[in-house]
């Protein structure tokens, strides 16, 4: 029987995982074209803070080596950037010319690191921080600089942070907000991040806005000017301050978008032969950036691709668990808190552990960890699953051992 054409427009972690996931249920279905506008295999991006830091070199990130293709059947065109789908031909058109015809086409484009629209943002020196190729001009660059600004205290931005403090570079990061990471910690946790990192060398210029990038005469960026006035020397700018989805393709081609390539339940585009994956997608609003709930969506993903047709995607709730120099955090649902909900917190600035528990109706709807996140875990499922907590109450703070000793009070054990 004649194989079909699938196409697959991005090698990164969430498409290629959908691929892993496609021949495990149909190997012999498809013939498979990838498209990737990078010159290297499948690779892991979380881990590019570990080569940064220098604890790690590129091949030790790599997750799906070039024979991995070879044996699988997989024709992969790297270094070549698709710039146009054809959905009447359905074909799609690389920059160099070359084109490939599809059955199914899955886009992956992933995200762009946001830059900042101010004056100087295109010097020399400017960075995103969201490839291999980022990350080793960073790396290059602290060979020969020594000032480095961070723009953004989100988890990359700090990241990125480290890794060049590890390589000798000052390094001052500049966030917006009145603490760092405050999508994934509330103030308290925050804060205890923030001295952490201090005692590490990193400087920090919170509830600031960049201005201007300023230039040396020769076309390289020199410095940072702030609202305030205020300027600091860099001879590097990463630009951390959040990502947008890579939705130009898809819009050219006419399917619609709205802070990402909209799709539904079963991860299609309005046109049934295209599919979207990954952090260029958008699903019930939500265009998902971590890797747990893109490997969701790959598996139901390729459930269709593989003519199974049964799985559904219906959103993920995500946790998240960061090591940020050996700092272990933690954070799930609404750690925030707010009307109706109750907050239980244990603080021991001795061993800087900080855990705090929301409450709202017998029910643990958000976690936050510092310093202490076994227990991470165990949360998660209690939030995901909206457990009636009512009986192990007392014992929450203790964590899953709690059970046993709430077992017990309960006269159950």
């Amino acid at each position: 029987m004649k194989k079909l054409k699938l196409i697959l427009i991005g090698n990164g972690m969430a498409g290629v995982r959908t691929l892993e996931e496609l021949l495990k249920l149909a190997p012999d279905l498809y013939d498979i074209t990838v498209f990737g506008a990078e010159p290297h295999p499948n690779y892991n991006r979380i881990l590019l803070s570990p080569v940064l830091a220098g604890e790690q070199t590129f091949d030790d990130i790599v997750l799906n080596d070039l024979n991995w293709y070879a044996d699988h059947g997989i024709k992969l065109l790297l270094g070549r950037k698709v710039v146009r789908i054809d959905r009447k031909a359905r074909r799609v058109i690389a920059d160099d010319g070359s084109e490939a015809e599809y059955d199914r086409l899955l886009i992956a484009t992933g995200s762009n690191p946001f830059i900042l629209p101010v004056p100087g943002n295109r010097l020399e020196g400017v960075v995103g921080y969201r490839d291999i190729a980022d990350t080793q001009q960073m790396m290059a660059t602290a060979k020969t600089h020594s000032h480095a600004v961070v723009i953004g205290g989100g988890l990359l931005g700090l990241e990125a942070a480290n890794g060049l403090r590890q390589r000798g570079m000052q390094v001052t990061v500049v966030h917006l907000s009145d603490w760092l990471l405050e999508r994934q910690l509330d103030k308290t946790a925050g804060k205890l991040l923030q001295g952490a990192l201090e005692s590490r060398g990193i400087h920090f210029r919170l509830n600031e806005q960049t201005e201007e990038l300023l230039d040396n005469g020769d076309g390289r960026v020199c410095a940072v000017q702030f609202k305030s006035g205020d300027v600091i020397p860099a001879d590097l700018v990463v630009m951390a301050a959040g990502i947008r989805p890579n939705t130009e393709l898809a819009e050219q081609s006419g399917i619609p978008c709205n802070r990402g390539i909209l799709v539904n339940d079963t991860l299609q585009t309005n046109d049934p032969r295209i599919y979207a994956i990954g952090e260029c997608a958008s699903h019930r609003g939500i265009a998902y950036g971590l890797v747990a709930p893109l490997f969701d969506q790959a598996r139901v993903c390729a459930n269709h691709l593989a003519q199974f047709g049964f799985a559904s995607y219906k959103g993920s709730v995500t946790s998240t668990k960061l090591k940020v120099t050996g700092i272990d955090l933690f954070s799930a649902g609404d750690f925030m808190g707010g009307a109706g909900t109750e907050t239980i917190t244990l603080w021991d600035p001795i061993g800087s552990v900080y855990k705090k528990l929301v409450i709202k109706d017998d029910q643990l709807v958000g976690a936050c960890l510092y310093g202490d996140t076994v227990d991470g875990g165990w949360y998660f499922e209690q939030v995901r699953e909206k457990a009636n907590i009512a009986a192990i109450r007392d014992y929450l703070m203790f964590g899953a051992d709690s059970l046993a000793g709430a077992g017990r009070a309960a006269g159950r054990y």
